[in-house]
């Protein structure tokens, strides 16, 4: 599945909310502190009534946004997570916290999921010591990450390791040897990300 592309800053402008904390995007929000689009100054933020359809839309899309997947892979996630028991939602945040290239960026390996999942893409990440070129790979309690020995290397990655002091609980992250352990499956609650994904259920609930 193709990645997201086009300008990361402007689809958070479109939300009115910082998604990807880096001081860039952070920059522009501050400077263009209004929608994208020409009329774009002339509006406020998500201003004026919306509709619960609307409202549920814009909860989705963010939720595929940070997780850097399309429309049709997130129909499919929520699709499995209504085959799981328990609460759809919290289902759902689950499968995608385990996939591959988010649990490379949640360790600190990459700055952001982009970068994550071209890491992956390319060849230079390794679960239980197999490369692994699939972002959508998810993965279980006990796998074990690492980076190639040429990506162990690279200074960018050691710039943005370095500056990373907290992980979630349910990851083992050695910085010295780039090495991550999932420890168990992660909990809903654990999943922090800035949606409500009771409206991503109801929006899926409509739908089909």
């Amino acid at each position: 599945m193709a990645s997201l592309h086009g300008p990361k800053a402007k689809i958070q402008r479109r939300f009115g909310e910082l998604l990807v904390p880096r001081p860039k995007y952070a920059r522009i929000l501050d400077k263009r502190g209004y929608p994208p689009g020409e009329h774009g100054k002339e509006k406020s933020f998500r201003g004026g009534r919306r509709s619960n359809y609307g409202t549920q839309l814009d909860e989705k899309q963010k939720l595929a946004f940070l997780y850097n997947i399309r429309e049709r892979q997130l129909r499919n996630y929520y699709k499995t997570a209504l085959r799981i028991p328990g609460p759809t939602g919290g289902n759902l945040l689950i499968l995608l916290e385990r996939r591959l290239d988010n649990i490379v960026y949640k360790s600190g390996l990459a700055a952001t999921i982009w970068a994550a999942r071209q890491l992956v893409v390319h060849g230079h990440v390794m679960v239980n010591d197999e490369r692994l070129d699939l972002p959508s790979y998810l993965l279980k309690a006990g796998d074990v990450i690492t980076l190639s020995e040429k990506m162990k290397r690279n200074v960018h990655i050691t710039e943005w390791v370095d500056q990373i002091s907290a992980y979630p609980p349910y990851l083992s992250v050695e910085k010295n040897n780039r090495k991550i352990t999932m420890l168990r499956v992660p909990e809903a609650g654990e999943v922090q990300v800035p949606v409500n994904i009771q409206l991503v259920v109801e929006f899926y609930n409509r739908i089909t």
